[in-house]
């Protein structure tokens, strides 16, 4: 037998693996609200070949490619267990049991390792939590894109509804051309899924969740209980209202919290899920995801503040532009901004560096920030260059920023990647807050310069969702659960 054909027997065997874990995968998650992962990497409703790909993507960051033949025993072991709702990661429980010497068997350790999901320890699956987005244009649509994806145990989070200007879904075919955006998108894709409209009852159907389209000018406008929709989470993604005062007037009859997709003023708490998501006090009724680029920023520059220390910082942004500017040379009440977008790079303000200090407040570092806009429509890089409290050396903090990518409670937030010839469209669809670009990485003595990757529509949507599960209580624990 050749090479070739060796290879190529190698293949269609993983992608037969591949195959018989696609019902195992799905009956977890539908059955018992159970997440299958790999390496943060979610597996749920994935084809063959992007199960085959995301195991192949192991390789980058863990130095060996994962094989379904590897992965597959542990998900057996976890479809004969009696699972309650978790995440699940078949990398880690791969990787740990590895590195276990007691001679466990796979069933014995995947066993051991999610006891916290099994008998006693299951956390009860939740009622279905309603969710309203209050707008509905770029970071509106992706969200609604996952929490669609999301539904599929009928638990969790549960879309009801969509509020919008206009002047309702018989304007022009208004309701069609709403359920058109959502259906393609010129960046992300198609919509994985089948989308219907009923202009009659005003709601477009998507993958079997009915989601209202409300006409509304102003939130005074709206009882939400008249849709039967109660105690939900309003997702407010319009930006037109930043602080308590002005996003207080969304909390409507039906609906109980305010999740903000722009940076909050005043008191509004600046939410980063991953660094400090826990202390959201279950009382408080207003929130805000902060932006894509803090998103971005924070949770590497907490990570090397727990390992290093950080005295000072400087973050500058390179980043896709986006609505707020010109498509070509017009008034604009910023001056750079009124400039063609897709023409120029534009230097213009970013709030994402004084916005570390909510979201991060335990670092008494200074960090300085400023941005250029240019011109691609989608995923930034943002250059963080620190001055550390210790020298150390660029392998050192490679390896430490790879197994925090890997193993930490970070590890949903921050990835990694070492092929040496990417670029910015590689990481659209990305699902992680930010990416250490490995072969850009400069550290000299105390000072070391992080470069960023991050979709700022995707990434940061992936973000948003992550604040409103845990507020609403559907955020299940992750297993194995690491010593970080």
């Amino acid at each position: 037998m050749t090479v070739n054909d060796d290879s190529f027997t190698n293949w269609k065997i993983r992608e037969e693996i591949a195959e018989s874990m696609i019902p195992l995968i799905g009956k977890l998650h539908r059955e018992r609200d159970v997440t299958v992962l790999l390496h943060s990497r979610s597996l749920v409703n994935k084809s063959v070949v992007s199960i085959l790909k995301t195991h192949r993507f192991a390789r980058q960051i863990a130095g060996a490619e994962l094989s379904v033949t590897e992965t597959m025993p542990y998900l057996q072991a976890l479809a004969a267990l009696d699972l309650g709702p978790a995440q699940i990661d078949l990398g880690m429980l791969a990787t740990l049991h590895r590195a276990d010497e007691r001679g466990l068997s796979v069933a014995e350790f995947t066993a051991e390792a999610v006891a916290g999901a099994t008998g006693g320890n299951k956390i009860e699956r939740r009622a279905p939590r309603d969710v309203v987005l209050y707008g509905f244009g770029r970071i509106g649509r992706l969200v609604a894109r996952l929490l669609i994806e999301k539904s599929g145990s009928g638990n969790g989070l549960r879309l009801r509804a969509i509020v919008v200007r206009g002047g309702g879904p018989r304007a022009a075919g208004d309701l069609v051309k709403r359920a058109s955006l959502l259906r393609r998108d010129s960046i992300h894709g198609q919509f994985q899924g089948t989308i219907t409209v009923d202009e009659g009852s005003s709601t477009i159907v998507a993958n079997g969740n009915a989601i209202k389209v409300i006409y509304a000018d102003d939130p005074s406008h709206v009882d939400y209980t008249e849709y039967g929709i109660r105690d939900a989470i309003l997702i407010d993604n319009t930006g037109k209202w930043r602080d308590r005062e002005g996003l207080s007037g969304h909390l409507r009859p039906g609906i109980e919290k305010v999740v903000l997709t722009a940076p909050g003023k005043g008191d509004v708490p600046n939410i980063v899920h991953g660094v400090n998501h826990d202390t959201i006090k279950p009382d408080e009724q207003i929130l805000s995801c902060a932006s894509c680029t803090t998103n971005a920023i924070v949770p590497p520059l907490k990570a090397m503040d727990d390992e290093y220390g950080v005295l000072r910082g400087h973050v500058e942004t390179v980043h896709s532009f986006t609505n707020d500017q010109n498509l070509l040379d017009n008034y604009h009440k910023s001056e750079r901004r009124g400039r063609s977008a897709p023409l120029n790079m534009v230097i213009t303000e970013t709030g994402a560096a004084s916005a570390v200090a909510k979201a991060l407040p335990e670092l008494k570092a200074k960090i300085s920030g400023s941005s250029i806009r240019v011109p691609v429509p989608d995923v930034s890089i943002a250059i963080l260059n620190l001055q550390l409290a210790r020298e150390t050396t660029r392998e050192q903090v490679h390896d430490y920023l790879r197994e925090v990518s890997l193993t930490s409670p970070l590890k949903r937030q921050i990835d990694f990647i070492t092929a040496p010839d990417a670029v910015s469209s590689d990481f659209i669809g990305s699902r992680h807050a930010s990416i250490v670009d490995a072969g850009a990485l400069k550290v000299d003595g105390d000072n070391a310069i992080l470069y960023l990757w991050y979709d700022n529509e995707f990434g940061y949507s992936c973000q948003v969702v992550r604040v409103v599960q845990h507020v609403s209580g559907v955020e299940y624990p992750t297993f194995p659960v690491t010593a970080h």
